[in-house]
């Protein structure tokens, strides 16, 4: 995501390099020799920050004190608008990004770095970060509008993991995870068992993998509630720490939120275009409740 940012300011005024390719874990990622030999050599080094990139922390330490410039791009983002999971005290919720508005400020803090770094094109970088920011806004937009036409009663988000928390409390759906913020800890049986009891009880007629997470987790989940006389579905994939391949409109900020988005509404009973937002999806998955 980070990348993508930069790349959207940047515009052709930079060559841009991200290290962790699609469906990395960030959580888990420790960089190789080569990723140090490319940041020793970047002239601006840009990571999401808030210890998502947990195994990375000593390496951005270490380059900072040599004098390189090393931005998180959460920097700036106030404490009052960050979560604070219960488990992980002074420790905010990384995935910022999941939180549209709260990811476009994380562009005007990129923006405001190529600006003092480049004043030359200082002018362009502004310019190119207020049009990306109109088109996260549009986002936003849709995004609150889609999730508001699912059925209140089927309103349960059900994930791999706790990436979702934002995304819960702008858009206004509750999350349940099989694991918390870092998929550094592994799910137990009790994990599991609650959220079969959730799925039963509520009638939640999906649950969702994601594209960075292992989905053996999910899976006990979907056979635990099947044990109960529940056959909640696989929603689809989700990209929650990490965007899509390459080159799609799913390796974008803009297409993985329009993904995500469009899967969860669509298969939790609510009301999307197919082809997402700009119609540039391949086609959300759409799934029906077949539980009795």
């Amino acid at each position: 995501m980070v990348a993508d940012i930069v790349t959207q300011v940047a515009g052709d005024r930079a060559e841009v390099t991200a290290l962790m390719a699609e469906g990395v874990d960030p959580h888990l990622y420790v960089p190789t020799r080569s990723d140090v030999v490319r940041m020793q050599e970047a002239d601006i080094i840009f990571y999401s920050g808030l210890r998502l990139e947990g195994a990375m922390q000593k390496t951005f330490e270490t380059l900072s004190g040599n004098g390189r410039p090393v931005y998180a791009v959460t920097a700036e983002i106030p404490q009052n608008d960050l979560l604070a999971p219960p488990n992980f005290e002074g420790h905010p919720d990384p995935h910022v990004w999941n939180d549209v508005k709260l990811w476009s400020q994380a562009v005007a803090f990129v923006a405001a770095r190529l600006e003092a770094y480049d004043t030359t094109n200082a002018e362009e970088y502004r310019a190119n970060a207020e049009a990306y920011r109109q088109q996260l806004n549009a986002l936003d937009t849709y995004v609150r509008e889609v999730i508001g036409t699912i059925p209140e009663a089927q309103r349960y988000l059900v994930t791999a993991h706790d990436a979702f928390e934002y995304f819960s409390r702008s858009y206004r759906i509750p999350v349940e995870s099989v694991q918390g913020i870092t998929t550094e800890s592994e799910a137990g049986v009790d994990d599991i068992n609650r959220l079969v009891d959730l799925l039963v009880t509520k009638k939640v007629p999906a649950i969702f993998v994601e594209s960075s997470v292992n989905a053996a987790n999910i899976q006990a989940v979907i056979n635990g509630a099947q044990s109960q006389g529940w056959a909640v579905n696989n929603g689809g994939t989700l990209f929650s720490d990490a965007m899509g391949a390459e080159g799609t409109y799913e390796g974008t900020y803009l297409g993985m939120i329009d993904h995500n988005a469009t899967t969860i509404t669509l298969s939790l009973g609510g009301v999307a275009p197919n082809n997402g937002m700009q119609g540039k999806l391949n086609g959300a998955a759409v799934t029906t409740n077949q539980g009795k």
